[in-house]
């Protein structure tokens, strides 16, 4: 929020933010192609234009507050052919891209950081940090166990048939359920530490 009251920073945002969604929803319908599934493909879902990903209101979400979503990609299960793990597949790939670009901006950082901040001055640091943080964001709020998030999809791959079933009927209310603890803030006290952790990973990784 604290870009809000920068104009310059708050437009610099928005790159990183159509990259975020882009490239997440591109890496499930990829994710998805490979282990044999065309349904994101046939609907245009297989491409890196914002346009076909864009949700107005995890769009927003995700340029105002740092977490959000994107409009989720068509998934059959029917074509799966180990649906268990490719579902598991599908949905930590989206993940993973974001995750990706956060490592890639971190190297740039460490590599080119001042280089570009010659050639363009406090605006191309701007861009590189806010592509770092957005991905990340991302990353970490969909690694959240609630539906319709995509950590919920890879919970449901470890989740006993007893509890499955109890679990199934939570989905019908996962989006008022989020929507009340991004409302009341409590949403922080499990985004942060993921958050955190995963900085900590692609500082690492990079």
């Amino acid at each position: 929020m604290r870009s809000l009251s920068d104009p310059v920073t708050f437009l610099l945002t928005i790159p990183a933010v159509l990259w975020a969604i882009s490239f997440h929803e591109f890496c499930h319908a990829y994710a998805a192609k490979m282990v044999g599934d065309p349904t994101a493909e046939r609907h245009g879902r297989l491409t890196l234009s914002p346009l076909a990903h864009f949700d107005l209101v995890g769009t927003l979400l995700l340029l105002f507050a740092g977490f959000g979503w994107a409009k989720p990609v068509p998934i059959n299960t029917r074509y799966f052919r180990n649906p268990q793990r490719d579902m598991v597949l599908v949905s930590l790939a989206g993940i993973a891209g974001n995750i990706l670009t956060a490592a890639v901006c971190v190297l740039i950082f460490r590599f080119l950081g001042g280089f570009i901040f010659e050639l363009t001055g406090r605006p191309g640091i701007i861009v590189i940090q806010r592509m770092l943080l957005i991905n990340l964001g991302l990353a970490s709020f969909n690694l959240i166990p609630i539906p319709p998030l995509d950590g919920s999809k890879v919970l449901y791959a470890f989740l006993p048939f007893g509890a499955l079933r109890h679990y199934y009927w939570l989905e019908r209310y996962g989006m008022f359920i989020l929507i009340a603890l991004l409302v009341t803030g409590i949403i922080d006290l499990i985004f942060t530490p993921i958050f955190m952790t995963l900085l900590r990973l692609v500082q690492v990784l990079a």
